[in-house]
C-alpha cells in the first residue's frame, strides 16, 4: 500500500473532505507514524470552525496516536513499532517557552492528525502509556498536557488544594492528576448531573456555580478562608474574577481557557497585587512536559475519562457534540 487518505481542509470552516495522497517517507530525524486515534479539544472546534489563521488546505487535529512504521536518519529515540503520541508543540522540546518554539503545532501552521499516515519529528514523538488503548493515549496531548502544566504551575503537592472548573478533559484531568499527587480537589459544574457522573474520579468537593455564582465564598468556606493553591481557570472573560477571589494569599491562578469567550475580562488589580497572586498563562506544555505526564499515567495506571468516541468520518458529529457541551471528559476519534 502506498497511498493513504488524509482529511483535507480546502479553507477557513470547510469541512474535512477525504483526500488520496503519497504514503509520506521519513527524512533525517523524522518518523512516520500510523495514526490510530486523535482525540477533539475546544481548540480544534475552534480550527475547524475556521478561525484559526493557517496554511490552507491543511489537514485538522492537535492529538494524535498511533505506531511508527518507519524511521529516517539519526531519529534517536524511536524503533518501528512503538507505540508513540505525538506532542501538541513539537519545537518545544523543554525549558523556558519562546516564540520560536510556537512556531510549529499540527493541524493550525501546518497538516495535523486526521490522516491515516503522519510524518512527525522523532524527538517530539512520546512513548504512549502501555496500558492505554489508542484513543485513551491520544486524549492526553493537548487536554492532559494542560493539566500537568498547570499543576506543575502551581507547584502541587499532598495536601495542597486545587479548583477547576467544569467536565471536560482539561478539568477531569486535573481531578485526575492532582489526586494522584494528593491534593484536595474542588470542581464546579453547571450540572448536578455531570458532577454525579464523574464522582467516581474522586473530586472532595463540588460546586454548581448556577445555584451558587459567587462559588469563591464555597471555596473560601471549604478551606477555612485560606483559599486555594491553585485556581485552573478554564472561562476566562466571565471566570477569572471568581478564579482570582478564591485563590489563597500568593497562590496561582493557571490561565487556561476561553470558554466563555474571547472578549476582554475585568481583573480585580487589588486583590492581585496586595494578595500577591501569581497569573499563570498556560500554552499546553513541552514536549518534555508531556513526557513526564505520560510517565506518570504509567506508574500510577491512571486510565483518561472518555465520554464519547467516534469514527473519523464522523468528525461533524465530535464537533457537534463539543460545541453542545455534552460531553463528560474527552471526545475521541478512531482512525482506521
Amino acid at each position: 500500500m502506498s497511498e493513504h487518505i488524509a482529511m483535507v481542509m480546502t479553507g477557513p470552516g470547510e469541512p474535512p473532505a477525504p483526500q488520496t495522497r503519497g504514503i509520506p517517507d521519513p527524512g533525517p530525524g523524522e518518523a512516520v507514524v500510523r495514526v490510530r486515534a486523535s482525540s477533539m479539544n475546544y481548540h480544534d472546534l475552534v480550527n475547524l470552525m475556521g478561525l484559526i489563521p493557517g496554511p490552507w488546505p491543511r489537514v485538522p487535529m492537535t492529538d494524535g496516536a498511533g505506531e511508527v512504521v518507519a524511521v529516517g536518519d539519526d531519529a534517536a529515540g524511536v524503533l518501528v513499532g512503538d507505540r508513540v503520541i505525538g506532542a501538541f508543540q513539537p519545537l518545544w522540546l523543554d525549558g523556558t517557552l519562546t516564540r520560536a518554539f510556537q512556531r510549529e503545532t499540527p493541524g493550525d501552521t501546518g497538516d495535523g492528525w486526521l490522516q491515516q499516515y503522519k510524518v512527525f519529528p522523532a524527538a517530539a514523538l512520546v512513548s504512549a502509556p502501555a496500558h492505554l488503548s489508542d484513543t485513551e493515549a491520544a486524549s492526553l496531548v493537548c487536554a492532559g498536557t494542560t493539566a500537568w502544566s498547570s499543576l506543575e504551575a502551581g507547584a502541587i503537592t499532598a495536601g495542597d488544594v486545587v479548583v477547576t472548573m467544569g467536565t471536560g478533559g482539561v478539568s477531569l484531568f486535573a481531578v485526575q492528576l492532582a489526586k494522584m499527587r494528593g491534593a484536595t480537589v474542588i470542581i464546579t459544574s453547571s450540572s448536578d448531573d455531570k458532577l454525579a457522573a464523574i464522582a467516581h474520579l474522586g473530586a472532595d468537593h463540588t460546586i454548581n456555580y448556577r445555584t451558587s455564582p459567587e462559588w469563591h465564598q464555597d471555596v473560601m468556606a471549604i478551606t477555612d478562608g485560606r483559599g486555594a493553591d491553585l485556581v485552573l481557570d478554564l472561562g476566562g472573560p466571565d471566570t477569572l474574577a471568581e478564579a482570582i477571589a478564591s485563590v489563597r494569599m500568593e497562590g496561582t491562578v493557571a490561565v487556561i481557557g476561553v470558554l466563555s469567550g474571547f472578549g476582554r475580562a475585568e481583573i480585580p488589580i487589588t486583590t492581585v497585587m496586595t494578595r500577591q497572586i501569581n497569573l499563570r498563562g498556560i500554552t499546553v506544555g513541552s514536549v518534555a512536559a508531556h513526557r513526564d505526564l505520560c510517565a506518570a499515567v504509567q506508574a500510577h495506571g491512571l486510565r483518561p475519562q472518555i465520554s464519547h468516541t467516534f469514527d473519523w468520518r464522523e468528525l461533524a458529529e465530535a464537533q457537534r457534540v463539543q460545541q453542545a457541551g455534552e460531553h463528560i471528559g474527552k471526545i475521541t476519534l478512531t482512525i482506521e
